[in-house]
Formats: structure tokens, C-alpha cells, sequence
């Protein structure tokens, strides 16, 4: 009997220790970096709602007076919310003092639209009435929507960065004091090579290993930062650090050295790149419309033909007509990849242990015709619109897939470097010759040398090139093996 009740409390210390090794900054659900959202993004999407609906209510107070004044009132409301910082957002700002903000702007705006009404530019005591009635409700609506989407999304992860630090140094210990107050990273782990001497958290972010840990760890793909946190006096070590690290597709800071009560928050801002691509917020802004129009029309487009395919596919073999298969996505990220079936069901391989070659036994009439053609890729166009994908980036390659007797991704030191983006449906490997099976060394190096030569130049221009020389380049090319 006292064993039986002692299951439930027993149960219960279980769960709090896995919280309390999950750390203070752990959020609800773990998002991975590709689906994360960046604040900027999104309050310049609020930015633009917020000017429809400023410009919208100018014209309809207009309908009963002069436009001057209400437009005036509109450009200085978006100013000064502007300007009040009604779009920063502070962590923890609550909802009370966003809403004064937004009623500031709008007294402003008012007052604006009073001054205009007193000159004869726009006469008229009833705009600046209307344009209170108007605004105040309307705003403070909005804006106090936005708030909630805001609080939201960095509930669930999607909005804070999540970072891993290296090293339970004192820069560690200051830069999570400085996350714990402002709210502005999420770290979800410290690693270290001293095992020995590092203590099991560090104010009570956990220590998850040494940073051979790290480079295979399952937390990786949700990581969008490597933080060095080792001060930079340890060359040797910092150096050690950098080489081991430069095969993570996660981009690596380091903490430059501060100190002193003033630098408390600071710590936060005093980071230095050493590998991977700076984000550019407005290119993968519009990378992601590209693929969305792209993947949108691309869909309806070959509709009827993805719908003849999936036919011939099903008379053809027995067997599904899809074939799903594990890929790695950005930062290593492990993803379902859709494409037609073009192997025998019983011969399907999903790891790629064997590379397909010259009159592969394991492809089916039809699978010939799909693969030589490239329409068995033509579901992974709901890939791109669940945004696991994109329409050009580098190839998503079979998670284990072999050269030989060798897995490909040990045969070149960068091979994670082409996890840097998003993979896509085409690339720039693809349209300059690389593409088929990557059988040899040779070979697995070129399509990385391509790979990475491609996100260091890519661009919504060089993407749309890419687009439009896919089908010629494919239909033209009767000498890879697809």
C-alpha cells in the first residue's frame, strides 16, 4: 500500500527535476530556427496594417468635410507611435503601458488635426471629433492585438532566439543574468570540455555536455546561435573552440569581454561573429513571399499533371503513391520529404545506403520516365509552403546517405555548411551540372563547393535566374543519373 501511494510524489519529483533540467528559459514547445520569426518582421507587417487603417479612417471622416486635416492626423498618428516606440514591444511591458503609448500618439494626432481645423486650410470643428472617435477605439483595438500576438508568439517560442553557450565561464554566468532580466534570448544549455570542473547549471541553465555533445545533440536544430562564452585572453582555447565548431551549419559568436554594473544588460549586445551568415531580416522576408507565389502557381499549374503522375505511379507498381523520406533540413533539422514513388515498393530505400545508378533494377517503368524528367519532385511543393523547404536552395540529402562504403557527410568538412539555408525543390548546383547521384568524393565535393557558393551570393534576383533556367537545364541534361 505505502509503495502504491508513493508512485504519485515519486512521479511527481521526476517531473520537477526534468523542468528543472530543462532550465529557466525553456519555452512551451521547442520551435525549430527555421520556423522562428523575427520581431522586425513582424512590426513591419503591424506597421503597414496600422498605416491601411490610419489612411482608411481619414478618407471616411473625410466623406462629411475636407481630407487636409484627416490625412494630417493620420501621418502624425504613424509618427508618433513611431516615435513613442509603440512598435518595440519591451519583453515585459504590460499591456496597460503599450495602450498609453498608442493613446499618446493619438492625442497628438488630434491636436495636429485641431491646429489644421482652426486655419482656414480645412474648416470644420467635426474633424477633430470624428477623428477621436474614430482613431482612439480603432488603435487601441489594434495595437492591443498586436500586444497579444507579440506575448504569444514568445510564449510558444517563436519569436525569442534561442541560444547555446560554450563554456560555464563568469561571461556565461553574466550574459544569462542579462537574458533572465531582459527576456531577449532564450538559453536553453551551456557546454563545456571541462567536464570534470563544470558544474551541472549554470543559474540554472543546464549543462549538457562537451562540445562533442553539442555537435550532435537534438537540441541543435531549435539553436539559431553558438555563443563562445570563454574569454577571449584564452586564445589557444578559443581557437580550438572555433575549428571545432566551424562544421555546425548554426552560426558561432563569441562574447567579447565586459564588465562592470553598467555593462549588465550590455552583455547581451556584445557579441562578435565568427562563422555562418549574418541574418538579413527584409532577404529572408522576401525569400519566403518567392517561394510562397512560386509554390502557389507552381501547385495549381501542374495539378493536372501531378494527378496523371500519381495515376501512372499507382497503375504502374503496387505500392503508395508517395515515397517519404527523412532529409536534413536548415541547422540539421530532420524533415519528411514528399516525392512520387519511382522504386519498387519492397526495394525502397530510405536511408540511400545504395545511390541510384545506370539501370537500377529497384526503378519502375514509370519511375524512369518521373526521375528522368524530375516530376517525381513535384510534391515537395507542399514542402516549400510549410516552409520546410524553399524553392531554390541546395538539395535536401537522405539523413546518412552513403558515397560508397562512407557516409557523404564525412568526406567534406563544410558538408553542414550547406544546412546554412533552407534546401530547395532546384539549386545552383542543379543548373550548373551537379546534380544525380553523388557517387564518388569527387563529386559529393563539388556539390558542396556549390552549395556553399550559392548562399554566399544568394538573392531574390539569383533565385529567380535559378527558377528559370530549372526546366532547360533538366530537359537538356541526358547524361545524370536521376
Amino acid at each position: 500500500m505505502s509503495s502504491a501511494l508513493a508512485r504519485p510524489a515519486d512521479a511527481s519529483h521526476a517531473s520537477d527535476a526534468a523542468r528543472s533540467r530543462r532550465g529557466p528559459f525553456r519555452p512551451e514547445r521547442l520551435t525549430p530556427a527555421r520556423a522562428r520569426v523575427q520581431i522586425q518582421n513582424l512590426t513591419r507587417a503591424f506597421r503597414v496594417a496600422d498605416a491601411v487603417l490610419a489612411v482608411a479612417l481619414a478618407f471616411w471622416i473625410a466623406r462629411s468635410g475636407g481630407l487636409v486635416a484627416p490625412l494630417l492626423g493620420a501621418g502624425v498618428l504613424l509618427v508618433a507611435l513611431h516615435g513613442l516606440e509603440a512598435y518595440a514591444f519591451a519583453h515585459r511591458e504590460p499591456l496597460i503601458r503599450h495602450l498609453l503609448r498608442v493613446g499618446s500618439a493619438i492625442g497628438a494626432s488630434a491636436i495636429a488635426v485641431q491646429v489644421v481645423v482652426l486655419t482656414p486650410l480645412a474648416p470644420g470643428a467635426h474633424a477633430v471629433t470624428g477623428w477621436l472617435l474614430a482613431a482612439l477605439p480603432a488603435f487601441l483595438a489594434l495595437h492591443a492585438t498586436w500586444w497579444a500576438v507579440v506575448r504569444h508568439g514568445r510564449r510558444i517560442g517563436k519569436l525569442t532566439p534561442n541560444i547555446v553557450l560554450v563554456g560555464a565561464t563568469t561571461n556565461a554566468e553574466r550574459l544569462i543574468a542579462a537574458a533572465l532580466r531582459t527576456g531577449e534570448v532564450n538559453v536553453l544549455g551551456v557546454f563545456d570540455d571541462r567536464a570534470a570542473r563544470a558544474p551541472e547549471a549554470v543559474l540554472g541553465v543546464p549543462v549538457l555536455g562537451d562540445t562533442k555533445a553539442l555537435v550532435d545533440h537534438r537540441i541543435m536544430p531549435f539553436v539559431d546561435r553558438v555563443v563562445i562564452a570563454v574569454e577571449s585572453t584564452a586564445q589557444a582555447r578559443v581557437g580550438q573552440l572555433v575549428e571545432r565548431l566551424s562544421e555546425l551549419p548554426n552560426p558561432v559568436s563569441m562574447i567579447v569581454d565586459v564588465g562592470g554594473d553598467a555593462d549588465r544588460d550590455a552583455a547581451l549586445s556584445h557579441l562578435a561573429d565568427l562563422s555562418g551568415a549574418p541574418t538579413d531580416a527584409r532577404r529572408a522576408m522576401a525569400k519566403r513571399l518567392q517561394d510562397l507565389a512560386v509554390a502557389g502557381v507552381g501547385l495549381v499549374v501542374a495539378a493536372p499533371v501531378m494527378l496523371g503522375v500519381a495515376l501512372a505511379v499507382k497503375l504502374d507498381s503496387p505500392g503508395p503513391i508517395f515515397f517519404r523520406q527523412r532529409r536534413h533540413g536548415f541547422n540539421n533539422e530532420a524533415i519528411l520529404v514528399w516525392k512520387f514513388r519511382s522504386m519498387r515498393h519492397d526495394m525502397a530505400d530510405a536511408k540511400a545506403t545504395r545511390q541510384v545508378s545506370v539501370g537500377d533494377d529497384r526503378v519502375t517503368r514509370v519511375g524512369k520516365f518521373i526521375r528522368r524528367t524530375s516530376l517525381d519532385e513535384l510534391p515537395q511543393l507542399f514542402n516549400v509552403l510549410a516552409g520546410e523547404m524553399s524553392m531554390v536552395g541546395p538539395r535536401p540529402h537522405a539523413i546518412g546517405m552513403m558515397t560508397g562504403d562512407v557516409e557523404s557527410a564525412k568526406l567534406v568538412a563544410t558538408y553542414a555548411h550547406r544546412h546554412r539555408m533552407k534546401p530547395g525543390v532546384t539549386g545552383w548546383a542543379a543548373i550548373k551540372g551537379s546534380r544525380g547521384a553523388v557517387d564518388t568524393p569527387e563529386l559529393v565535393r563539388q556539390r558542396v563547393a556549390y552549395d556553399v557558393e550559392y548562399i554566399e551570393r544568394q538573392s531574390f534576383w539569383l533565385d529567380l535566374y535559378v527558377i528559370l533556367m530549372t526546366v532547360p537545364c533538366l530537359l537538356g541534361d541526358k547524361t545524370a543519373v536521376r
